[in-house]
């Protein structure tokens, strides 16, 4: 393995010598020259115009005494060769791009090359001999503003000390950043721990350009880097008399351009509609009791609507948005699930409805002393996970969208005829899916477009889950000539602030759809809002996707839009 470092040419070089730019040294391109720029300039400016005169002088004398042009002199070629030489430095701006190319093809000059076993490679511990021989001051460990992708950046004689710490076990990795103060400094020092532990060096995976504090304690833990992503718009999406441009992170190529088909046929035939059915996050703890019988004594006691009252009070401590909206049990022997339903706000919610769960689970051990705890989380929630029970009761946003589409829109923007587009829905999303037993899987691809929406917006990927459930309904209409089509989807699980949605990319798409951060007005209608756009997007989605099945054209379109037009072979 290759360890890539750059050293100054000088290490006793004055501050004066160097150009830095946010502390990094910075090659001029009037380094490489003898004289300064500006005399440079004029020298080469003087041997063009003195080179030309004196062959347009020379030339002239050759026609008239007949002389052939091709015979030339030293004192000709000379002037040849001044003249070309001048006219190239002066066409590339005064020299300035000419010199710059020639600076950056011997770049590589400045690197030397250590080579280490291929084996994970332990540090050497700093030098303890007398008279150390003073090593050259290094660059930086974070690149400049606009680094080379495929060059390792050189270590600081302190980074070196840190990195060799790490590897050896002595400083954990997860302190860095409370250690230095500097989260960017923190990644940093981890990739390239990580770089020499495994061998491999991350080439493509970027550093710079991240705000790393933004996710401290709140997003991600032991960052190397970031993963880039491709968004798209699809749009307008006419919804409830409002138009939506739609942003969709994905690599999967056809998915945006379908959706912007489906989105076009909805509003060239007056647009979308939608109803929230549902807006409550659930959280159901699993508690252990001495007996069955002691067990349901405890779900009587959660369902006695007298007691609601005493438990939203208590629960309802745990913040201002969350608000109690009912109680489920469920006995498995002696084993009891609560599942606990609130509004949350503007907010996902998951971890406002556990601090309220805590609070209630608090209370009833005074009543119940004999109860024991399992855990806050049961899996009767359910989150992250396909289950029946957020299928039929909900979880989240419950919504339905809907939409007449025009016989002549179904023709000439869908390519396809109603019937077809009945009898495909039928066939294939309602009978096919039960024939494969589908949890809440009705649907063509509705998991396409939730997931594509949720990390554009910052959402939490991993509720694509249950937030995809979804029935797809299409049925003739007027007299059969049109075709109402409808998604119905019980657990839409989304938030306009906290986790993701704070981070810039995030919150940028967010501000595109008017639902940045929490409403003023209203608590919870951005949220419910970003609910129905999800909604109305997966009907687009479903309306284009079927319509490609049901015209034949799906192979097609992913031949010509979802494959690489470059060389595998080449690029390998």
């Amino acid at each position: 393995m290759d360890v890539r470092r750059r050293f100054p040419k000088s290490a006793a070089a004055s501050p004066s010598e160097v150009a830095s730019v946010g502390g990094a040294a910075q090659v001029q391109a009037s380094d490489a020259l003898p004289l300064p720029i500006r005399h440079t300039n004029l020298l080469f400016s003087a041997i063009f115009a003195a080179s030309l005169v004196f062959l347009m002088r020379r030339w002239r004398e050759k026609i008239r005494t007949s002389t052939p042009l091709h015979v030339v002199g030293l004192s000709e070629l000379l002037a040849i060769v001044g003249l070309v030489a001048s006219l190239i430095y002066l066409i590339s701006f005064f020299g300035i791009t000419f010199v710059q190319s020639i600076v950056s093809s011997h770049d590589e000059d400045d690197f030397l090359l250590t080579h280490a076993p291929a084996a994970a490679p332990q540090p050497r511990p700093p030098s303890r001999g007398p008279n150390p021989a003073p090593a050259p001051a290094p660059r930086p460990l974070l690149c400049d503003a606009a680094p080379s992708p495929g060059k390792m950046p050189a270590v600081t004689e302190e980074d070196e000390e840190i990195i060799f710490s790490v590897v050896a076990g002595k400083t954990p990795s997860y302190i860095l950043e409370s250690k230095l103060g500097d989260c960017s400094r923190a990644a940093g020092i981890r990739r390239e721990v990580l770089r020499r532990m495994t061998g491999r060096s991350l080439e493509g995976l970027p550093l710079d350009g991240f705000d790393y504090g933004s996710i401290l304690g709140q997003c991600c833990e032991l960052p190397v880097g970031y993963v880039q992503l491709p968004v798209g718009i699809a749009g307008p999406l006419v919804l409830d008399g409002r138009q939506y441009y739609v942003p969709m992170a994905t690599t999967e190529g056809c998915l945006v351009a379908s959706t912007n088909r489906g989105c076009k046929a909805i509003a060239e035939s007056g647009g979308a509609d939608s109803v929230v059915l549902r807006d409550g996050m659930t959280r159901a703890p699993a508690v252990r009791l001495p007996s069955a019988r002691r067990a349901a004594e405890l779900k009587a006691f959660l369902e006695e609507p007298s007691n609601f009252e005493t438990l939203s009070v208590v629960f309802n401590r745990s913040s201002r948005f969350a608000r109690l909206q009912g109680i489920q049990c469920a006995l498995a022997g002696r084993n009891l699930y609560m599942r606990f339903s609130c509004s949350t706000g503007d907010a996902m919610g998951m971890n406002m409805v556990s601090k309220g769960v805590q609070n209630v689970l608090d209370y009833l051990q005074g009543d119940f002393p004999d109860m024991d705890m399992i855990s806050i989380s049961g899996n009767f929630c359910s989150d992250k996970k396909p289950a029946a029970v957020n299928w039929i009761e909900g979880r989240g946003k419950s919504v339905v969208c809907e939409a007449t589409i025009k016989e002549d829109v179904v023709k000439k923007v869908l390519k396809t005829t109603v019937s077809a587009l009945v009898e495909l829905n039928m066939i294939k999303n309602l009978a096919g899916s039960a024939v494969a037993g589908a949890l809440g899987g009705f649907n063509a691809h509705a998991s396409n477009i939730v997931s594509a929406i949720f990390i554009a917006t910052g959402q939490d990927p991993a509720q694509n889950v249950e937030s995809s459930h979804c029935i797809t309904m299409m049925e003739p209409v007027n007299d059969g000539k049109d075709l109402h089509v409808s998604v119905t989807m019980p657990s839409i699980e989304v938030g306009t602030v906290g986790g993701g949605t704070q981070l810039a990319s995030q919150a940028a798409c967010l501000d595109l759809l008017g639902v940045k951060g929490a409403s003023l007005e209203s608590p919870g209608a951005n949220a419910r809002l970003l609910a129905t756009i999800v909604a109305g997007a997966v009907l687009a989605g479903e309306l284009s996707l079927l319509s490609a099945l049901a015209a034949g054209q799906l192979v097609k379109s992913h031949m010509k839009y979802n494959r690489s037009s470059k060389d595998i072979s080449k690029a390998a």
